[in-house]
């Protein structure tokens, strides 16, 4: 009975040969998420930045499709339909953040560039993949925000948290909208061991502007995040086995909201 019952349960992760699009591909959380699908069968399409695909080559099973997500014209969902006509799960790990400012000491332009890289961006995916995903085979999305779109304890970081909380909003807002034939969900993560710490994939390394003992101190698991806390976190909200959650975002932080 036990047997039947584990088998009858959903899968925990998206099947095989399931067609899984994957924004900011070429940082350090796509391209652990691009190994984790290609490994498990799954068809990957990663989008980043032509830069980024040339200093980051993608495993040759993925298809690479040069991005800039802050630029409508360049959302490259055209060049994603010459290959798919469908889009069974997009997961868009597409944002940045820059050296702790605060307010009144920001310039124009870089709010400008932390809001385009994360919310306008998000807006942009998320517009143009509706249409495949609508095709698609139990279609998710999944955004990415972060602790800091609930709880600010780090001054420095207003554009990152503003655009990050309204990712947040962003989410609920298409879960409504889409429901009932599209899910969507957001993963809000803390501190993670990737390039991001350090500036991002393909920018000028930056000072992450924090006591990261303290940080760490102040995390009950007592360590950094990793790249597969959140790519298996990712494969899951795509799965069968979250079929009845939409518009909810998961916080991988830890144990702490800090």
């Amino acid at each position: 009975m036990a047997i039947e019952y584990l088998a009858a349960l959903p899968q925990m992760m998206p099947p095989p040969n399931v067609k899984v699009l994957i924004a900011g591909a070429c940082g350090g959380l796509g391209f652990a998420l691009t190994e984790a699908a290609l490994a498990a069968s799954i068809e990957v399409v990663g989008l980043d930045r032509q830069e980024d695909l040339r200093e980051i080559a993608l495993p040759v099973s993925a298809h690479g499709i040069a991005c800039d997500a802050t630029n409508e014209d360049s959302v490259a969902f055209a060049a994603v339909s010459n290959i798919w006509l469908q889009i069974d799960h997009v997961v868009n790990f597409v944002g940045l953040t820059k050296e702790r400012v605060l307010l009144e000491d920001l310039a124009m332009a870089e709010w400008d560039e932390i809001v385009d890289g994360c919310l306008k961006s998000a807006f942009l995916i998320a517009r143009r993949a509706a249409p495949l995903l609508r095709r698609g085979k139990n279609p998710t999305l999944v955004n990415t925000s972060s602790t800091f779109g609930a709880a600010i304890r780090h001054d420095g970081y207003c554009p990152y948290a503003t655009t990050k909380a309204a990712v947040i909003n962003l989410t609920k807002a298409l879960a409504l909208e889409w429901a009932p034939n599209i899910r969507v969900n957001a993963i809000a993560p803390r501190i993670i061991n990737t390039a991001f710490l350090r500036g991002g994939t393909g920018r000028p390394a930056k000072p992450i502007g924090v006591d990261q003992a303290a940080v760490l101190a102040s995390i009950p698991l007592q360590r950094l995040g990793e790249a597969s806390d959140i790519t298996g976190l990712a494969l899951f909200l795509s799965s069968p086995a979250v079929g009845f959650i939409t518009g909810q975002t998961v916080h991988a932080n830890g144990g702490t909201w800090s």
